[in-house]
């Protein structure tokens, strides 16, 4: 078994091996994240002891196929591991028979809900390439014309005679310069990027001392893992694309509660269609009231917003800006806890 432990850990899909009376003896790195647990803690584990509310189905399945001696397969499965949320998995139940020593059963786990999260995110990118393309397109255009008004604004200003007469063309120029500003923001991705290696930890304790500088009365609890590795990203921009999370979530708990910014490690993660051996994982999670379900298909494309004076960038920039470190964001939301969850390749120094 050692011997193919590493190739096992390699893998993307859960692995774990029971003997014959269903009692864990291996579990692949896969499956550890998958089940948020050691497999040094549950290495002789009965299967109920592992997945204490261990659906009927796969139970009723590693019986089946320890007694028939036939593999099978379980569609949709929902599980709650020791101390995971519930998730959607995909079982293909193996019995082993004498091929691995000591080993009755294989069983393979599939996260459905991660082969759907990345679906989703492929369509959304694809969209998004779409609607930023025609944006900037449009941006462009407009940027010409708006010289031009500016320009004839200023020569009209100098010929007028009263203060109360200037009033108007102040008032143009300064709608002009505000435009350029949200077209240069729209066309934020043409900027250069100054990549570097640099600790996430260092960059959220610079977000969380802004934000509480801004806003205060707003509590930010850290749930730090020092085991995240450094990154290889552009410093400014990650601070931005973090930033624009955690101000939102600071408004949606204005009237009270709690932001809590969490890092974990997660291993063998595929981020637009590319897999990575190790990821960083930044959990920015708040107790408001959740983002509004008409608007929750749409929240990352641009001119969408829930807030009433929002201009509905913040978010469609802070996709753009983790794309461009070569990581993807995503989100749940209910009410009363809304988490937007970034990864981004980690321990990828070489690339500098």
């Amino acid at each position: 078994m050692r011997d193919f432990s590493a190739l096992l850990d390699s893998l993307s899909t859960g692995v774990l091996l029971f003997d014959a009376e269903l009692r864990v003896i291996y579990m692949n790195s896969a499956a550890e994240a998958l089940l948020s647990v050691s497999a040094r803690k549950v290495l002789g584990m009965a299967v109920q002891g592992l997945l204490p509310e261990v659906p009927l189905q796969l139970s009723d399945g590693l019986n089946r196929a320890l007694r028939t001696g036939q593999p099978l397969a379980e569609r949709e499965v929902t599980l709650h591991g020791p101390n995971a949320e519930p998730l959607t998995i995909d079982c293909i139940i193996t019995p082993t028979g004498e091929e691995i020593s000591g080993a009755a059963v294989l069983l393979e786990l599939v996260n459905v809900d991660r082969l759907h999260q990345i679906a989703r995110e492929e369509n959304m990118t694809t969209q998004q390439n779409m609607t930023g393309a025609l944006l900037r397109g449009m941006a462009h255009e407009v940027k010409n014309p708006l010289g031009g008004i500016r320009g004839a604004a200023q020569l009209l200003e100098r010929e007028l005679s009263t203060e109360d007469e200037r009033e108007y063309t102040r008032i143009i120029i300064g709608e002009c310069d505000r435009l350029r500003k949200l077209i240069d923001r729209i066309l934020l991705p043409d900027r250069a990027q100054h990549m570097q290696v640099l600790n996430l930890h260092e960059v959220l304790e610079h977000v969380r001392s802004l934000v509480q500088a801004e806003a205060t009365g707003i509590t930010v609890t850290r749930d730090y893992d020092p085991s995240v590795p450094d990154l290889f990203a552009d410093r400014d921009q990650l601070i931005q694309a973090v930033l624009n999370v955690v101000r939102n979530a600071v408004y949606a708990v204005r009237d009270g509660g709690g932001i809590v910014l969490r890092t974990r490690v997660e291993r063998q993660f595929t981020i637009g269609g590319r897999r990575h051996r190790l990821v960083a994982r930044v959990d920015i999670t708040d107790s408001g009231p959740g983002i509004q379900p008409e608007i929750a298909d749409r929240i990352f494309y641009p001119m969408v917003s829930g807030r009433p004076d929002g201009a509905g960038l913040g978010l469609s920039i802070t996709r753009t800006l983790i794309q461009r470190q070569g990581g993807m964001i995503a989100f749940e939301s209910r009410p009363g806890k809304t988490t937007f969850s970034i990864w981004l390749p980690a321990g990828n120094h070489e690339q500098g």
